[in-house]
């Protein structure tokens, strides 16, 4: 299949890496002139991609018409911040039915859509569809086993994203639960970001757990609320992917959290991290998401007053230690 990838960063770039490796005829695009340049003449020494080689055939452009000359799938791996941008830049060239993969993750502040919700408003004759999970681009590109997640409204664009993205160590499964997915790649980089600074304050493995299961109830009862559906929380998308965000010392979101955790702002640890940070940019639309569908979100409100109200990373925790009593979970009844 021709498949053309929005976006050079190192998501995209791993993809084209594993889509070429599957037999497939791949164009990757950016906007960016310097990373065209790179990427062409340095297809062995891939910014953050160490060991990667981007195979000789893999088409880099940074012009839109070369990259959409005539594609059989979009893939959108710009980071969130863009999505809008490019879809509107891509509008008059796509023609009705064609399969639109997103695989960047985050909400839109302004709208509070989902990624495939903002190119599904721009492109509203596209197949939009979403594919998601525990994948960090070093290890894929390094064909490390991973497993990962389509999901799209009808089954039959799926299983076509299935088809065209599964390998030996690339399993893909699919799910109608576009919601859910994109509810949980997007939630679970704001839960990273707490996770980093606790380990920053230098706060031990009780402290981490609790912060991970107690983050994934919050997206859950966010999640759910908003159409999602349990199993999606507990699966790839949602605790997989969690779990390896909040751990991994690939997470750009873990390591800005960490450098919050240890004193420096957030501008101050983006900057040093020197990668886009997802959950900082969706840090405010998920607290307005629960405000929203009146959903309460401990953690995530204080993630939002570490990063945009000064207040002290010590105190965030303490205040979520110091939270009225409550149950667990109300699915379980006492007895009398």
């Amino acid at each position: 299949m021709r498949v053309t990838i929005l976006g050079a960063g190192t998501w995209g770039t791993a993809l084209a890496i594993l889509l070429t490796e599957n037999k497939h005829e791949v164009t990757i695009w950016s906007a960016l002139e310097k990373e065209v340049k790179e990427l062409s003449e340095h297809r062995s020494e891939i910014k953050n991609l160490p060991g990667a080689v981007l195979q000789d055939s893999v088409c880099v452009t940074g012009d839109l018409e070369v990259a959409l000359q005539r594609p059989e799938m979009i893939v959108f791996a710009v980071a969130s911040i863009y999505v809008r941008e490019t879809a509107k830049k891509i509008a008059d060239k796509i023609p009705e039915g064609m399969i639109i993969v997103n695989v960047a993750k985050g909400i839109e502040e302004k709208t509070l859509m989902t990624l495939t919700e903002v190119i599904e408003d721009e492109l509203p004759k596209a197949q939009v569809a979403v594919l998601s999970g525990p994948s960090h681009a070093e290890e894929v590109s390094r064909k490390l086993p991973t497993t990962i997640v389509a999901g799209a409204k009808r089954k039959e664009v799926a299983v076509t994203i299935q088809d065209v993205f599964m390998t030996e160590f690339f399993r893909v499964y699919t799910s109608s639960d576009v919601i859910g997915i994109e509810l949980g790649g997007s939630l679970k980089n704001v839960i990273a970001l707490a996770a980093g600074i606790v380990d920053g304050l230098g706060y031990g493995d009780n402290t981490k757990a609790a912060l991970m299961t107690r983050g994934i109830a919050e997206i859950s009862r966010l999640g759910i609320k908003m159409g999602g559906k349990y199993e999606t929380f507990a699966g790839l998308s949602g605790m997989g992917d969690l779990f390896v965000t909040c751990t991994s010392k690939h997470s750009r979101n873990r390591n800005a959290g960490f450098l919050i955790g240890q004193g420096k702002s957030a501008k101050e640890a983006m900057e040093e991290v020197n990668q886009v940070v997802e959950g900082v940019l969706s840090a405010k639309a998920a607290l307005a998401l629960g405000k929203k569908f009146e959903i309460e979100l401990p953690i995530i409100e204080q993630v939002n007053d570490v990063l945009f109200h000064d207040v002290p990373a010590k105190e965030a925790v303490y205040q979520l230690l110091v939270r009225e009593k409550t149950e667990e979970h109300s699915s379980c009844q006492w007895q009398d």
